[in-house]
C-alpha cells in the first residue's frame, strides 16, 4: 500500500512537470518561430531574442501559478522544486533535440552556441523558469 503511495507522489510532480514544460515550450515554439520569420530579418538576432525575453517570462510566472494553483494535492515545497527541476531537464533535453535535428548542430553547439549577452540572459531565465513554481509556492 505504501508503495502505491509514494508512486502517485512521484508521478504527480511529474505529470506536473511536463504539463508546465509543454506550456512554456509551445510558447516559446509560437513565439519562436514569429521571431525568426518576421523580427530576426529587420531588428537582428540578439534583439529578437531579447525582445521575446520578457514574454516568456510573463508565460513562466502564468504556467507556474497555474500549475501551483490548479494542484491542490501538491502540499510539499520540494515538490514544488521537483516540478521545476523536471521540467528544466525536458528543456534542455528540448533544446538539445530541436538543436541536433532540426538545426543540424552538435549536442555541445546545441546547448551551449549562444550568443554573449542574450545567452546569458537565456541560461538566467532558464534558471528562473526552474524556480517559478517554488518561488511562487512561497508567497
Amino acid at each position: 500500500m505504501q508503495v502505491l503511495r509514494y508512486a502517485a507522489a512521484t508521478m504527480r510532480p511529474l505529470k506536473l512537470a511536463v504539463l508546465y514544460f509543454l506550456l512554456v515550450f509551445g510558447a516559446g515554439f509560437v513565439l519562436g518561430t514569429i521571431r525568426v520569420l518576421v523580427v530576426v530579418p529587420q531588428l537582428g538576432e540578439r534583439t529578437a531574442e531579447l525582445l521575446e525575453m520578457p514574454v516568456m517570462l510573463i508565460v513562466i510566472v502564468a504556467a507556474a501559478r497555474w500549475i501551483n494553483r490548479h494542484d491542490p494535492e501538491v502540499h510539499e515545497r520540494s515538490a514544488h522544486i521537483r516540478i521545476g527541476v523536471m521540467a528544466l531537464g525536458l528543456v534542455l533535453a528540448a533544446d538539445l533535440v530541436v538543436g541536433v535535428a532540426l538545426r543540424g548542430m552538435s549536442p555541445v553547439e546545441a546547448l551551449l552556441h549562444r550568443d554573449p549577452l542574450s545567452g546569458t540572459a537565456y541560461y538566467l531565465s532558464l534558471v528562473l523558469f526552474a524556480a517559478m513554481p517554488w518561488l511562487l509556492a512561497r508567497l
